[in-house]
């Protein structure tokens, strides 16, 4: 085994560096997996970017990046392997969060249960050991406060990684917002979250599912309506809100926001939702404030709108059986696998800053073949 560790560093914003780490020691309680894949998202650009607001289990800089962790049990402590009922060669996908270490839950043992986390995979100080604290690595540490999950090795990386988008579909467009049978759903952007929120939106029963993106999102609105959709909206030659609520009859019960960068779409949020609705605001704004809000319609229309972040346990643990199960084809919402040295690449392309590309589903997978992003 390798004395040291390749990792992808954030230094600063806009400036990710190689560096090695000392592999760690494993004791009892933790254990050190391999990465087969990191998932990237919105939200790793704007970490990227350095448009995050400060949060208290966020450390700015440096860190190494990477919330999405899948990988192999390369080294297991003995307490850890009968605590988390893996052993060393097994696939697990990780939680991002885990526990403090200091409270009553974490002294039981059940990190779940923690009011504080101790911290967030992808966002923990490079500089607390054993240093190894997120996904963009060949290597990560596994704190005995990890939530983690078997999962079959069989399914490709790319596509088991998705655990982490597909957990927040299903929180977002299914329990958050209570969505049933009689619901109407309007999902505001086509990414992987959006069309992940359209199972989401299925698999709750809604009655109808209306989505919306770019005129360059014409694959991914195809993609939406093999999901289940009922009716894709261009937003670039309609007009979104007259478009919506045409299609369904008046407007929708459940709005969800996946829109990144696109404070305006909050605006469009309200006029769509009908009486009693609620509104789910997902898709991370870089902190540019929504204008000319109209706030009376929030309070006329006695709207819920709740801000969402992360998704429950029991959610992510649903939609690793769901990938297990076949049932979608994850397959078409993978777009690539890139190394670790193109992590940089693999963030711009899929904040649509290559042109040329426009990608669903990215992740970093260390030791996979260079990729032309090129056009």
């Amino acid at each position: 085994m390798a004395p040291t560790v390749h990792a992808a560093v954030l230094v600063k914003p806009r400036t990710l560096l190689a560096q090695e780490f000392a592999r760690p020691s494993i004791g009892s309680d933790d254990a050190l997996l391999r990465i087969e894949a990191c998932g990237i998202c919105g939200s790793d650009y704007e970490q990227y970017e350095g448009a995050q607001p400060l949060h208290e289990d966020y450390t700015p800089y440096p860190v190494i990046p990477g919330h999405e962790p899948l990988g192999i049990i390369e080294e297991i402590g003995a307490r850890a392997r009968q605590r988390w009922g893996v052993d060393e060669g097994d696939r697990v996908a990780v939680r991002s969060g885990y526990g403090c270490g200091r409270c009553e839950a974490c002294g039981r043992w059940e990190p779940i249960a923690c009011p504080k986390r101790g911290g967030t995979y992808g966002y923990t100080d490079v500089g607390k050991p054993p240093h190894l604290w997120g996904g963009y690595a060949e290597h990560m540490y596994l704190s005995p406060y990890s939530v983690l999950k078997k999962m079959d090795p069989r399914i490709p990386a790319g596509v088991a990684v998705m655990f982490n988008p597909l957990a927040a579909g299903l929180s977002w467009a299914g329990s958050v917002p209570g969505t049933g049978p009689g619901d109407r759903v309007v999902i505001l952007g086509a990414g992987q979250r959006g069309l992940c929120c359209v199972i989401g939106a299925r698999a709750a029963g809604a009655r109808q599912i209306v989505v919306t993106g770019l005129s360059r999102d014409a694959q991914k609105l195809a993609l939406a309506r093999e999901l289940g959709a009922d009716v894709t909206v261009n937003a670039e030659t309609e007009d979104v809100v007259a478009r919506v609520r045409e299609a369904t009859g008046g407007g929708a019960e459940v709005v969800v926001d996946t829109t990144p960068y696109a404070p305006q779409s909050l605006n469009d949020a309200v006029a769509i939702a009908v009486r009693k609705g609620r509104i789910v605001v997902a898709g991370l704004k870089g902190l540019r404030p929504a204008r000319e809000l109209n706030v009376d319609d929030v309070i006329y229309k006695e709207l819920t709108i709740r801000g969402v972040l992360s998704m429950p346990v029991d959610v992510t643990f649903r939609a690793i059986e769901i990938i297990e199960s076949g049932r979608y084809p994850f397959e078409k919402m993978h777009t690539c696998s890139l190394p670790l040295e193109q992590a940089e690449d693999a963030i711009h392309a899929l904040a649509g800053d290559i042109p040329g590309m426009n990608p669903i589903h990215l992740a970093i997978v260390p030791g996979a073949p260079r990729v032309s992003l090129r056009g």
